[in-house]
This record gives structure tokens, sequence and C-alpha cells, in this order.
């Protein structure tokens, strides 16, 4: 990860999802079209921050962010979402 050439602005966050689960708790596999997005990834890539916005996220946090939080982006065949902090609900 550290030749990514991609550096986020301000208060925003690169994150990699984490893979849906493809299994329920009870070994039952879910199919494709019944997924849910993953809403936990690991940060990738942090920006500088604002005068009024502190980060609080730092590069390989595992957060959790909302359903349809930050906007997709492919880089190098790997997708990740970049949103701003504020889309982050908590750090686990």
């Amino acid at each position: 990860m550290a030749d990514l050439k991609v550096k986020p602005l301000a208060d925003r966050v690169l994150v990699k999802p984490m893979e849906a689960e493809v299994k329920t708790a009870s070994g039952i596999f879910i199919p494709d079209t019944a997924k849910e997005k993953p809403q936990r990834g690991n940060v990738v890539a942090v920006g500088p921050g604002t005068k009024d916005i502190t980060m609080e996220v730092k590069t390989g946090d595992v957060v959790l962010y909302g359903k349809y939080s930050g906007t997709e982006i492919n880089i190098d065949g790997t997708d990740y979402l970049i949103m701003k902090q504020s889309d982050i609900l908590a750090i686990v």
C-alpha cells in the first residue's frame, strides 16, 4: 500500500472496504444477489484535515461507515471508497 499514489485532500479518507460476508454464522452460504454492501473497512490514506477539522482516524484503522457513504473509486484494479471523516461512524 505504500506505493498508492492517491492523497486525500482536506478531511477526506480513503477506505478499502472489507469483503462482504459469504456465509452466515450458522454456515448458510449467501448468494451474491443477497449480499449486503460492506460497512467496515481499513483506512488506507488520510487527508491533512482543515483548520476547523482535526483528523481523528489514521492509516491502518478499521472503521465503520454508513451503507451509502463515500464515492466508489478504482485504483489499479482495486476498489476503494473516498469519504469525508464525518461519514465514518466509529473506529473499531
